[in-house]
């Protein structure tokens, strides 16, 4: 079992950065698979970067690569989205996810625990 809260959100202006932090809870964490989804209004959930539970295997989605930046702390049970350079686009509600499968996978069905998220907004 693996408790996630994410925190972090807020607004921010074009150009922006934020850093959205996931705390878990759970023996398991060390190894899980931890990812970051985002949803906008009216839109599915859609997988932005994954990261095993060994350190130095990470992916990122093509629209994020080389401004988001996923990260994890196995002593801290953390999990942390960098995002820089956002776009108006990047509004969604970001949401923090763990499962037990080692790959890295970009379906919300393969991750068994979900934090509620943290709302995201780029605006002028």
């Amino acid at each position: 079992q693996v408790t996630l809260v994410e925190s972090g959100g807020g607004l921010v202006e074009p150009g922006g950065s934020l850093r959205l932090s996931c705390a878990a809870s759970g023996r398991t964490f060390s190894r899980s698979t931890m990812a970051w989804f985002r949803q906008a209004p009216g839109k599915g959930r859609e997988f932005l970067a994954g990261i095993g539970w060994s350190v130095g295997q990470t992916y990122h989605v093509d629209s994020v690569k080389g401004r988001f930046t996923i990260s994890r702390d196995n002593t801290k049970n953390m999990v942390y989205l960098q995002m820089n350079s956002l776009k108006s686009e990047d509004t969604a509600v970001y949401y923090c996810a763990a499962g037990t499968d080692p790959r890295i996978r970009s379906n919300p069905r393969d991750y068994s625990y979900w934090g509620r998220g943290t709302q995201v907004t780029v605006s002028a």
